[in-house]
């Protein structure tokens, strides 16, 4: 059978949300708590996260997290969160302190990243009952001990090597859950689909990218507008 027809239901207020590109759809997904996942919003930014169609959230930022961060982004978003927790600059019970804290405000999945000691990895893996996921960022990292730790899923951002460290991932763990950024273009995204990741990271335009468009539509309206009077 061809595709099915999908009706859509939107209104004029929310016809400008951020929609993810359309190759993630042939990514097979991750079913998380019985939710499917194949795209995943890279932001924090609320007004963002809450206007997208992505299936999910990934919540990192390169400061120290915060609880009220993470409060307010999992309060605004309509969909699932898996939030940053730390493991570079911060460690250790900070770290399982912010995945207690996510987890209770209603996180899906928490996120450390590739510095992380198998000492935390261990420390947050015994006391959540939500997906641990462990960030990846070249083929060296080691995932053995953060494996049998308990880390459930990994996410991949290896830059330009993207799509040949999920190949390298994928040949050695043939049934791992892997996310992985898709790139900025259709091509970059199918290969690293292809190459195996299961759900794609899309990195959105920022607030001032979006409303710089919106902004340029308006002077043209009033030009419009203008000549149209005169």
């Amino acid at each position: 059978m061809g595709n099915k027809f999908v009706p859509e239901v939107t209104s004029v207020l929310r016809q400008d949300i951020v929609k993810v590109p359309e190759v993630i759809k042939d990514a097979s997904g991750i079913r998380v708590f019985g939710k499917r996942i194949k795209s995943i919003l890279f932001s924090t930014d609320i007004a963002i996260i809450y206007n997208t169609n992505a299936d999910a959230v990934i919540a990192v930022y390169p400061f120290t997290p915060h609880p009220g961060i993470t409060k307010s982004i999992i309060e605004a978003a309509n969909i699932p969160v898996f939030s940053g927790v730390g493991g570079g600059l911060t460690q250790g019970q900070r770290s399982v302190y912010m995945s207690l804290f996510a987890e209770s405000q209603g996180s899906l999945g928490v996120v450390l990243n590739g510095p992380t000691p198998i000492e935390t990895v261990q420390a947050v893996c015994k006391v959540v009952d939500i997906s641990v996921i462990s960030t990846v960022t070249s083929i060296y990292t080691e995932l053995d001990e953060k494996l049998a730790a308990g880390v459930k899923m990994i996410n991949i951002s290896a830059g330009k090597e993207t799509a040949n460290t999920v190949r390298h991932f994928r040949a050695k763990y043939p049934d791992l859950p892997i996310i992985a950024t898709g790139g900025p273009t259709e091509e970059l995204i199918r290969e690293t689909i292809e190459a195996g990741a299961n759900a794609i990271t899309y990195t959105p335009p920022t607030n001032g990218q979006l409303f710089s468009k919106k902004m340029e539509k308006y002077r043209e309206t009033e030009k419009e507008r203008y000549e149209s009077e005169h």
